[in-house]
């Protein structure tokens, strides 16, 4: 956007500059008048180039130089001088009685907020017909901040943003209007600088891809929600788009920043166990002599072993301005360092970036090179000791005083050998396990926008962007660690792994206002290719003797893409608008019959306020009605051979024996040959409003949605392949929601401002068919995470996706106590089997809410964040996996501890299926408050600001395990999100 509003700047300099040659070619003309010296400031006190200056009434006009000074000679009778700069309000100002003058010039934010990026262009907001949400810089959450989707966590309606653990390694899953599909991605399409990225991970950093960008170099953020406005990316756009735009350089004097944010994280809930005191008190009560005698005399707190209060720091250090006239640029090095609560885990990430945005030919031709690099590197902590100290025995120590397992005390048999599936001791477990990884990544593009100079409203644009990243990684576990104490323990390299992502986007451009027919017209065509490459070498786990334990095959997964697009953007006076798409995509994952698929979609909206009846209404400043329609496909998330015969190598152990030599086989895979694209149909309505000059406002919308052909893996047909299930389009998935955004401003003086805003969200799934076998019986396809070969979640037709299939616990009338193995027998038939197990509630929340505000006084900021979800249910697989007696003894030489939900329930063996276990898990949190201080320039040369964060604030919750919020719906061993203090300084020179 600034880069948009720059490059008016640099028009009006250069229409500017004419006027004044022409006004000056005259000696006549420029020996009348009186001469008027000026300089002209922004509200910085930072001089304004190229700002105009123009005498009231007359053609005399000039521009300031570089200081920001200009001299103009006023012709006699003139009394008053324009001066104007794109971004800031115009000022008037009467012809001065000397030869001096001075301006200062305000901001106009209004103006400089107007223009958001959307696909292949930008539109002003008033003009947008669709369903868009943007979040600039200014807005975005802030404190320690270690992946961009956190930028805007909970600032918009219908955009749920979780992170996967409290890991500094862990990513996001990002979710807008709750996803399309079932097996495919439900993944937004992420567009950083017109360069779409390729979701999912790389070898050392599965699950954070996104994280490798520094949060610290964006501008803002785009988010496209409805089909109108993401339908001119098509394929892989059925699950919205975010459009990242970064910072740029200016025509300003260079500026360098600096900000340093540092934090301390510490550990919130975790698992509810019991103490001590407790523990030994089951065990002396309940145990038999056996179990009795296994406990020790020591009060271990086996969480602060492992846990520790971490330290992160996050720096910034930019350069931006001009190089020179009309040649701005921007360059930055971020160095980011976080430690995990867990001890050894670790996330550090250095970056840097440079763009560069000269323009030539009175600004006809832009050229915009953009370069980011990072370099990560992490070490993970084993998170199976989240488990172990959960449950090992507090009664023991952490050291068995000999040298046996590196000094840890650990499960031994009568002859002192190890116990098999033991519980591992707890800090052993971290220490003795050192997981690396280093990944880079290299993302560039090179924007050309050409303004055609005998038709300035058509303009050309190409973008060639590259993405590489490469990813390794080095596990190195001891001989004598008890993890792998009978295999020799693991000393090994993995990758690298290679992505690349190549791009080339062509379109044209045609922009025209017809003043006699009150319209504006903006065209565009455009062709796009895109083409992705993965490999990963043969690697194998080896233990520290260099005996292979298993072996990794090679890997070379390609795709490409390609595309043809038009858009039409009409506006006629103002009030009627119309959108128009369509898009033609073609894959590589589908044969050559299926290739190809077309997504259109049309939009219309009537700003009513411009009309008459409205257009001078005092309270009511902004009324736009919209309404589209548009379909998208779906081609991400699946394999890129899913339609061809592909064979696959043995793993070790399932080689064929030939005397003595073992020879490992090829088996075929499942395969469809006539996959097609999966298509999600979109209807949305809703209306913008504003009043009291915006002072209040927000939007309405109302959408629904239709996938077709499922890209979704079924049971198959026995026999038909070499497979138990198939990845195949079957059935559809039906959604609908309504998303509510206000925003408001109740006190806005010189001294006092307070911002609010508050969004909504309601959604529903329903999925509609799964059946291969068109009119069959309901199909249920168990998915979701396990434990002990049980899965808890179903996919049936006619319900809500990702449902607990579960019994329903009966209970004792008198005690109100779960009765154990007893449930309902739901179909009558006299025995408690399968059939009795029924769909029960569901992960997904049917309403999210998200809540900001902001208290300005003078040059004090205070601001918090906060986020509901209302009807999402959470599995407690830890309550149920540690609260049974049968858990205390997975063997006789150890003993293990109890979650405290055994001494609710007396339970003896593990209730896996019982919906006891399943609990709302609906919870407020607190993101973040924070309190900082502007202090302004210092002087002439350095200004500062200061703040001071809490993150993680609080969460209040009628759930009773570790945290409400957690991926799948699953809490079995969650690794805990931290409660973060930080302290930020912010330096400008």
């Amino acid at each position: 956007m600034r880069n948009k509003i720059l490059s008016f700047r640099v028009t009006a300099f250069f229409c500017l500059l004419c006027i004044a040659l022409l006004g000056t070619v005259s000696p006549a003309f420029a020996q009348e008048g009186k001469k008027i010296t000026g300089h002209v400031v922004d509200d910085t006190n930072e001089p304004l180039i190229g700002a105009s200056i123009l005498v009231v009434g007359t053609s005399t006009g000039v521009i300031t130089d570089l200081d920001g000074n200009f001299n103009i000679i006023v012709p006699s009778g003139a009394t008053v001088l324009q001066i104007s700069y794109v971004g800031y309000e115009t000022v008037t100002v009467p012809v001065p009685s000397g030869n001096t003058v001075n301006v200062k010039m305000k901001s106009d934010a209004q103006m400089l907020s107007d223009v958001v990026v959307i696909g292949y262009g930008t539109q002003r907001k008033s003009d947008l017909t669709g369903s868009v949400s943007n979040v600039s810089s200014k807005d975005f959450n802030s404190g320690l901040i270690s992946s961009p989707e956190q930028l805007i966590n909970g600032k918009v309606s219908g955009v749920q943003i979780m992170s996967n653990s409290g890991s500094p390694t862990a990513g996001s899953t990002i979710r807008i209007r709750g996803g399309a599909s079932l097996n495919a991605s439900n993944d937004p399409l992420i567009v950083l600088d017109g360069v779409p990225l390729e979701a999912g991970g790389i070898s050392g950093n599965t699950g954070n891809f996104l994280s490798l960008i520094n949060p610290s170099d964006i501008e803002s953020m785009t988010i496209l929600k409805d089909a109108s406005s993401t339908a001119i990316y098509g394929s892989r756009a059925s699950n919205g788009v975010i459009i990242i735009t970064t910072k740029k350089g200016s025509n300003d004097r260079m500026k360098v920043s600096l900000s340093t944010t540092n934090s301390i994280q510490t550990r919130t809930k975790l698992a509810d166990m019991l103490s001590h005191d407790e523990f030994v008190d089951v065990i002396n009560s309940r145990g038999t002599d056996a179990q009795r005698a296994l406990l020790g005399t020591s009060n271990t707190d086996w969480n602060d072993q492992i846990y520790q209060n971490a330290f992160g720091t996050d720096n910034n250090v930019s350069i931006a301005g001009r190089l020179a006239k009309n040649f701005p640029i921007r360059v930055s090095i971020g160095y980011y360092n976080q430690s995990g609560l867990l001890k050894t885990d670790k996330a550090e990430r250095l970056t840097g970036s440079v763009s560069l945005s000269p323009s030539f030919f009175d600004d006809h031709l832009k050229v915009n090179v953009n370069v980011k690099g990072s370099v990560n590197n992490n070490r993970f902590a084993e998170t199976g000791a989240i488990w172990a100290a959960a449950t090992y025995n507090p009664t023991l120590p952490v050291y068995s005083g000999s040298h046996a397992f590196g000094g840890y005390l650990e499960a031994l048999d009568n002859v002192g050998e190890p116990v098999n599936a033991a519980v591992l001791n707890p800090l052993g477990y971290i220490k003795q396990n050192k997981s690396t990884s280093k990944v880079t990544r290299f993302v560039g593009n090179a924007d050309v926008d050409y303004r055609v100079h005998f038709l300035p409203d058509l303009k050309f644009h190409a973008t060639l962007g590259y993405d590489y990243a490469e990813g390794k990684g080095k596990v190195y576990v001891p001989a004598e660690a008890m993890q792998y104490y009978t295999t020799g323990g693991r000393d090994y390299s993995y990758g690298p792994q290679k992505n690349t992502n190549r791009l080339l986007t062509t379109y044209l451009n045609y922009n025209k206002y017809l003043d006699s027919w009150k319209s504006n017209i903006d065209a565009t065509v455009g062709y796009d290719y895109q083409f992705w490459k993965s490999t990963s070498p043969l690697y194998s786990e080896l233990n520290t003797l260099g005996a292979v334990q298993s072996t990794s095959a090679a890997t070379d997964q390609r795709h490409a893409l390609i595309s043809y697009y038009a858009r039409l953007n009409y506006t006629f006076d103002s009030r009627y608008m119309l959108t128009a798409t369509v898009r033609r995509d073609g894959t590589s994952r589908f044969n050559k019959d299926n290739r190809w698929g077309t997504f259109p979609s049309v939009a219309l909206a009537w700003r009513v306020s411009e009309e008459a009846f409205l257009k001078d209404n005092t309270v009511l400043s902004n009324l736009k009605l919209r309404a589209s329609y548009g379909v998208t496909g779906q081609q991400d998330g699946i394999g890129n051979y899913n339609y061809l015969p592909v064979y696959t190598y043995s793993q070790t152990g399932a080689e064929v024996q030939f005397g003595n030599q073992f020879i490992n086989t090829y088996r075929p895979e499942a395969y469809v040959s006539d996959l097609k694209w999966e298509t999600t149909t979109s209807w949305n309505a809703g209306f913008d409003f504003g009043f009291l000059k915006d002072r209040i406002s927000g939007s309405f919308d109302f959408y629904t949605r239709k996938t077709e052909d499922l890209l979704a893996t079924v049971a198959a047909p026995a026999g038909s392949t070499f497979d138990k299930t198939i990845l195949t389009n079957v059935g559809n998935v039906d959604s609908k929601g309504i998303e509510v955004t206000l925003n408001a401003t109740p006190i806005q003086t010189k001294d006092w401002n307070w911002d609010v805003s508050f969004n909504m969200t309601w959604q529903k799934m329903k999925v509609k068919n799964l059946s291969l076998v068109e009119s069959s019986a309901v199909t249920n396809t168990a998915v979701g995470p396990w434990i002990d070969g049980y899965q808890f979640q179903v996919l049936s037709e006619g319900y809500e996706p990702y449902m607990f299939y579960v019994y329903h616990q009966l209970y004792d009338e008198k005690t109100g106590k779960p009765i154990e193995g007893a449930y309902a027998d739901l179909n009558d038939d006299g025995v408690i089997d399968s059939n009795d197990l029924y769909r029960y509630k569901s992960p997904a929340p049917d309403f999210i809410y998200g809540f900001s505000t902001s208290l300005r006084y003078k040059k004090w900021t205070l601001s918090t964040s906060l986020r509901a979800n209302v009807g999402n249910y959470v599995y407690n697989g830890m309550a149920m996996n540690t609260g049974a007696w049968s858990t205390v003894s997975y063997n006789t030489y150890q003993l293990n501890n109890l979650n405290s939900s055994y001494l609710k329930t007396g339970f003896q063996n593990r209730q896996y299926l019982s919906d006891y276990y399943i609990e709302n898990a609906s919870f407020l949190k607190m993101d973040n408050l924070s309190l900082a201080y502007n202090f302004g320039r210092i002087c002439k040369w350095f200004s500062m600001n200061a703040s001071v964060m809490v993150q993680n604030v609080f969460c209040i919750t009628k759930y009773t395990g570790v945290d409400p919020e957690v991926p799948n719906g699953m809490d079995v061993s969650f690794y805990p999100r931290p409660r973060t203090y930080s302290l930020s300084l912010g330096f400008e020179f």
